[in-house]
Formats: C-alpha cells, sequence, structure tokens
C-alpha cells in the first residue's frame, strides 16, 4: 500500500485500491485462522499487482509494450514484470535463508508458511515485509531507470526469463538496494537492510525465548 502511494506514475491515484487494501489489514488482524488468513492475503495481493503498472515508467513505446502487466503469475513467468518478480523473491528467499541458518535458525521449519520438502518456509516467513521494500523495490528501479531493457528477456515456450546480462544488472540493483540504510524503528538507528535482516532474526529468536514479548515487524513509514 505504502509502495502503490510512493511510487504512482499513471494518471490520478489508485483511491480505491488504498482503501481496499487498508480494509484488506484491518480484516488480517482479525482472523480466527491461517485459511482465513490466506484467502485475505490473496485478494489483497490480487488487488495490488492488478495496480502494479500504474508504478511502471511507460516513456518508450517500447517500454509500455515490453513491461505491460496485469496480473501476477508464476511457474512460468508468463512476461518480463513476472520474471523479475520471480527471480527478485528467489534473490530474497536465498538472503533470508543465509542470515537465518548464520544466526542459528533452522529455515525450513516455518510459521505461516507451512513445512514442506525443499520449502524454506521460515525464509518466506521472514521475507513478507520486505516483499515490497526491497524486491518489488527492485524490479521497479530496474525498469524505471532502464538497468533492465526489453531486450534483456527471452520468451520461449510460454515461459519469458532474463538472459544473463539482465540478469547481471538487475542483481548489482538489488544489492544497492539491500545496502540502503534505514532507521530502526525500535532501536532509533541507521543500518543497512542486509545487516537489518540479521537484526530481525535475532529479535525472533529473543521473542521465541521470551526474552521480548512479541516479534517487532518491521514496517516502512
Amino acid at each position: 500500500r505504502t509502495l502503490l502511494q510512493r511510487n504512482w506514475r499513471a494518471d490520478g491515484t489508485p483511491e480505491d485500491a488504498l482503501k481496499a487494501m487498508q480494509r484488506f489489514a484491518v480484516r488480517a488482524s482479525r482472523v480466527s485462522s491461517l485459511a482465513e488468513l490466506l484467502g485475505v492475503e490473496g485478494a489483497a495481493a490480487a488487488m495490488y499487482f492488478s495496480h502494479f503498472t500504474g508504478m511502471i515508467k511507460r516513456d518508450t513505446e517500447e517500454k509500455a509494450l515490453a513491461f505491460d502487466f496485469s496480473v501476477r503469475n508464476r511457474r512460468p513467468p508468463a512476461d518480463p514484470v513476472n520474471a523479475l518478480l520471480s527471480f527478485a523473491y528467489a534473490v530474497l528467499v536465498r538472503a533470508w535463508t543465509t542470515t537465518l541458518t548464520a544466526v542459528g535458525f533452522d529455515p525450513y521449519r516455518g510459521f505461516y508458511h507451512q513445512p514442506r520438502y525443499g520449502r524454506p518456509a521460515l525464509s518466506l516467513d521472514m521475507m513478507e515485509p520486505f516483499r515490497p521494500l526491497i524486491a518489488d523495490s527492485s524490479v521497479l528501479m530496474a525498469i524505471n531507470n532502464g538497468e533492465v531493457r526489453p531486450s534483456d528477456f527471452v520468451s520461449a515456450a510460454g515461459s519469458v526469463n532474463l538472459r544473463p546480462e539482465g540478469r547481471k544488472r538487475f542483481l548489482s540493483t538489488f544489492e544497492r538496494r539491500m545496502s540502503q540504510e534505514v532507521t530502526h524503528p525500535l532501536f532509533g538507528y541507521r543500518l543497512s537492510y542486509r545487516r537489518l535482516f540479521e537484526l530481525q532474526a535475532r529479535l525472533l529468536g529473543r521473542s521465541l525465548l521470551g526474552d521480548i514479548p512479541e516479534y517487532p515487524i518491521f514496517t516502512t513509514r
């Protein structure tokens, strides 16, 4: 919701989407089961991604056509924006898996995301607040700044993927985002997102041990 507010480029403002997502946030805080929470999350995600294209810079006809986006899909991604989002989420999961392992967690034992063979469920749990902050933001920066171009994608058998050179440039964008500093709302000092991951992992450990009353979710202002 904050990302839409800060990065909207299309005409007008997405007021209906912002109001709907605010209602979904309230509903999410009142659910009584994981299944109900999944339903709310799915509806909110559909609303968010249906407006994602409004944050994409469409300064040339080639760019407007190549990065046209209307719905989130995976396995396989059907267009360049979905290909970038899937790649960004995979890199973010890997970063969290590395961090959680380093501080002593089993990244495959999650809470919200249920354990499944080969699925780093805890990494997926921990990355949720950072999807828009890191992954989606990196995708928008890479497209809008011209760091990833329409020619960086290859399409085959209904699947769209990044070429090696485009992947390298996107990873540079992602790493730059991870190195940006933010102020932690609990402690008041500035640190990079990469350092923030480690801090959040250690705070999760402290909350599970009972040293602090609850895990402090990081959200941007």
